[in-house]
């Protein structure tokens, strides 16, 4: 009997993975229905025992190994182009799907009747709590998690766990690889909804994640935010590299000039108050002589995208919020713990 073609192929990309690669790959092995699907693994030239433990335990999984580590983007544009399902499902090694997760994002995706992304509610893999559903985004395009039961329209859903057609990847072309890593669903997401389609969550089953564990922090712990200083440079960075290209001229015009002077005085200021010059050297300097590094390459990219906008500015704006994340985070935590 000639077996099915995939329809759903679930990419996960994987970086010594040994902790928690059993629960992500069970999760997916387990998952309701009689769902024809692949799963592909890409290896990021870990240096954990991950490739001889999939090759052993998983032999169905169609395992990529990278002989240097590239990041996230280089890892899911890999395994995109070998993929032979119609939607793919992109997840990191420490997120685990709750059992109805495929079935549910079908369902959703049969009823919208048109391309999208599509999200599922994220739990704490630790306590269980819910981290959110779906992300809207600040003025400065910080991520602010949506906890609104009946709010299915989103900026963005996290990479760990985001569903898009094969078609929708291909017309977008992807992750852009010079981000390396961090804040790419954040890309992704934004190009689509310029693009006129729409990016929502599910209300109904979810996944389990360990956030933050593949480049430390980005979690409150013991009240305060914890985070790294490579995490916390690649975000500026890379959120900022999202503002350049993705935000319509008339918001672009206000919002990116200010966002650059105050990226600095912020860095200054946390700096000072935490007497602690790497602060700046290390995260917030370098952005400025990045988005110059970057000019043209940004210039010929935002020029595309822009062409290409489906959507009126009210529209795009629509989840948007008003209150700076960063104030927020400040007056509930004060500052984070930078390791």
């Amino acid at each position: 009997m000639t077996p099915r073609p995939p329809l759903v192929s679930v990419c996960i990309a994987n970086y010594n993975g040994m902790g928690v690669l059993d629960d992500c790959l069970q999760s997916v092995l387990q998952q309701e229905g009689d769902i024809p699907l692949e799963i592909l693994v890409h290896d990021d030239a870990s240096s954990d025992d991950s490739v001889a433990y999939i090759r052993d335990r998983y032999p169905t999984a169609r395992l990529i190994e990278s002989k240097s580590n590239l990041g996230f983007c280089v890892a899911n544009n890999r395994m995109v182009a070998e993929a032979r399902g119609k939607y793919l499902l992109l997840l990191n090694n420490d997120a685990a799907l709750h059992a109805d997760a495929l079935q549910a994002l079908l369902c959703e995706t049969g009823r919208v009747g048109e391309p999208l992304i599509l999200g599922l509610p994220q739990y704490d893999a630790a306590s269980g709590e819910l981290i959110d559903r779906g992300c809207l985004l600040d003025p400065f395009f910080n991520p602010v998690p949506n906890l609104r039961v009946g709010r299915d329209e989103v900026a963005m859903v996290i990479g760990a766990c985001l569903w898009i057609p094969k078609s929708l990847w291909d017309e977008l072309e992807g992750f852009p690889e010079w981000f390396g890593s961090i804040a790419e669903d954040m890309y992704l997401c934004c190009r689509t909804r310029l693009a006129g389609h729409p990016v929502r969550v599910l209300p109904v089953s979810g996944y389990r994640h360990w956030q933050g564990r593949a480049f430390g922090g980005n979690r409150i712990k013991d009240g305060r935010l914890d985070t790294t200083f490579r995490r916390r440079a690649l975000t500026e960075r890379n959120k900022t590299f999202v503002m350049v290209l993705t935000c319509p001229m008339p918001q672009f015009l206000v919002v990116f000039p200010l966002h650059v002077v105050l990226i600095c005085l912020v860095g200054l200021l946390v700096a000072t108050l935490k007497w602690d010059i790497s602060v700046w050297r290390r995260i917030y300097a370098p952005l400025v002589p990045a988005l110059w590094r970057a000019r043209s390459r940004l210039s010929f990219y935002r020029r595309e995208i822009q062409r290409s906008r489906r959507i009126g500015l009210m529209k795009w704006l629509s989840v948007f919020m008003v209150l700076p994340r960063k104030i927020v985070m400040l007056i509930r935590h004060g500052l984070p713990e930078i390791r």
